[in-house]
């Protein structure tokens, strides 16, 4: 019977040490080493009074919190919305605004912002409890998913 054969040619260049080492005219640019790898994501939520704002904002942001992972090297990101929060501290309670047992609205921000890796959004959250008024600020932290 007859036999099958498969024929593979290549193409080598002459020398091929030098076609090695050759340099293309359009340099590629060199990928970050510390953007090729995953950064996990926070998005830290917090409350707060607006006579309040700049100070939390302050010390979250020299924590850590609001750089946005791009090339662009952007920080300080945030977003800012009015609202209407409501409490009534309870017998224990030593409250910044409001008496004990009675409901009390404030006028309030909600801010939402971006940390990048667990320490970062732990540092911001230790920040947000050292510069936020209240005795014990409203805040939520999620993990985001890249898709």
């Amino acid at each position: 019977t007859p036999s099958s054969h498969l024929q593979l040619s290549l193409a080598l260049p002459k020398h091929p040490t030098k076609a090695l080492l050759q340099i293309p005219a359009k340099s590629q640019p060199i990928p970050n080493p510390v953007m090729a790898t995953t950064i996990q994501k926070f998005k830290l939520i917090f409350f707060v009074p607006q006579s309040s704002l700049s100070a939390c904002k302050t010390a979250i942001f020299a924590a850590g919190a609001g750089r946005y992972p791009g090339p662009g090297g952007y920080t300080e990101c945030c977003f800012v919305s009015k609202g209407l929060g409501q409490f009534r501290p309870g017998d224990a309670a030593n409250p910044n605004i409001g008496e004990v047992g009675k409901l009390e609205e404030v006028e309030e921000v909600r801010l939402e912002t971006i940390c990048l890796g667990r320490e970062v959004a732990v540092k911001a959250v230790e920040a947000l409890k050292k510069a936020h008024p209240y005795e014990e600020p409203a805040y939520e932290i999620y993990k985001i998913e890249d898709m």
